[in-house]
């Protein structure tokens, strides 16, 4: 509750009117895997620039390997990153494993972030997958448990919700969270749990909505925005580009009208064109974007290094 207090006092500072954006080049990484979430971050983040909208980038803290732990073995954290362990994409690529601190640690910034200033962006993918032991399906370290059990832990919060609307069950957050957070201090709401087909849209939204009404009760939620339950996506498939807006007008608006801060991240998004690009998907994470800024009355000078 202090928390979301402190929020709605420095909200209130026209000079902060921006989304902050957590984000450096060492975030990004090439990968021969099928995603492309290794190096969506630069992408989405050159083309938010080029949208011009309201963004402060900051640089994240990388996370450190305490924090790490917090939702990972020691063993496994230490043996992905020293290359002696597949990562979530099935290799061991060094240049994935300089990331992996950076794009945990951006999730782990944007909140404390949001804690500060209503709402923040880590602009990063790869994270729900990942169990307390093991990398999968594109995801090497849980950045949203990482994010929620370190918070929680210092006691900078009470209670925090993870609200994951990728196309994707988050079975490795689910696990982690049965091993690490047995009082329940986190409210783990995923759709991929219970939706994935066109027939769902409707169950889908009242689901949306019963867990918009628990998250109001937590002192932080952290928002995982896929871009894959796109009807187009090859892994993805049952909410078109106007319920993917709303799904994300609904999110912002509702959380912002609670005065609860919002961290949020990107997740999926596998529709590429012939040449490797990713448009489609770079316009699924703009669109959420608009969403942030719009939900959040954002019209600051942009921001730039």
């Amino acid at each position: 509750m202090f928390a979301r207090m402190r929020a709605r006092v420095i909200a209130q500072d026209p000079s902060k009117d921006v989304l902050i954006v957590c984000y450096c080049d060492a975030m990004v990484a090439t990968s021969a895997s099928f995603s492309p979430s290794a190096r969506k971050p630069g992408l989405v983040v050159a083309d938010l620039r080029e949208a011009a909208l309201p963004l402060s980038i900051v640089p994240p803290t990388p996370a450190r390997r305490e924090e790490l732990t917090k939702a990972h073995d020691a063993t496994y954290v230490d043996d992905v990153l020293g290359l002696r362990r597949d990562n979530g994409f099935g290799d061991r690529d060094a240049c994935v494993a300089r990331s992996l601190p950076f794009t945990t640690g951006a999730m782990l910034s944007a909140a404390r972030h949001a804690l500060e200033r209503r709402v923040a962006f880590a602009p990063v993918s790869g994270f729900h997958h990942a169990s307390s032991g093991a990398g999968a399906g594109f995801c090497t370290f849980n950045g949203l448990a990482v994010t929620a059990l370190t918070l929680l832990d210092e006691r900078a919060v009470g209670r925090v919700a993870i609200l994951d609307c990728d196309m994707h069950y988050g079975d490795g957050t689910a696990e982690i969270l049965r091993r690490r957070d047995p009082e329940g201090r986190v409210l783990h709401a995923t759709a991929g749990l219970h939706f994935g087909a066109p027939e769902h849209v409707d169950a889908f939204f009242l689901w949306l909505d019963a867990s918009l009404r628990a998250c109001a009760e937590c002192d932080l939620v952290l928002y995982q925005a896929g871009a894959d339950p796109h009807v187009d996506d090859p892994l993805g498939g049952f909410l078109d580009d106007a319920e993917l807006a709303r799904r994300d007008a609904l999110v912002f608006q509702g959380l912002e009208a609670a005065g609860v801060p919002v961290a949020w991240n990107l997740a999926g998004g596998y529709q590429r064109e012939p040449d490797g690009s990713i448009p489609k998907v770079l316009a699924i994470h703009r669109r959420t974007a608009l969403a942030c800024v719009e939900a959040y009355g954002l019209r600051g000078v942009v921001r730039q290094p």
